[in-house]
């Protein structure tokens, strides 16, 4: 039987391809919010970052965010999703390593 073949997506910061799974993504819902969506399933424009706060500052300091979801994000939308990143670098780091672990 054929391997599947994994997902890549590319971190909008700092431009590298890695599996989709290992990305955190943020999206741009319909309604015009900007979240973070961990299940990757969300409905809405979606941009990838690395699992790490450098690369999600990174984006901050040169828009990467601005032109992947094609909408300007504000200053307070940064401090806010920069917050939830910190507390969802955790929770998946450890979902990362549980994974690991099983496989």
């Amino acid at each position: 039987m054929k391997p599947r073949k994994l997902p890549l997506r590319k971190c909008v910061a700092c431009q590298e391809m890695k599996p989709k799974k290992e990305l955190i993504r943020v999206v741009r819902t319909p309604s015009e919010e900007i979240q973070i969506d961990l299940t990757g399933k969300k409905a809405g424009r979606g941009a990838y970052l690395c699992g790490n706060v450098s690369c999600f500052k990174l984006a901050k300091k040169s828009k990467a965010l601005d032109r992947a979801l094609k909408q300007s994000v504000s200053e307070s939308i940064y401090d806010s999703l920069e917050n939830e990143f910190i507390a969802v670098q955790d929770e998946f780091i450890e979902a990362k390593e549980l994974k690991a672990d099983e496989a």
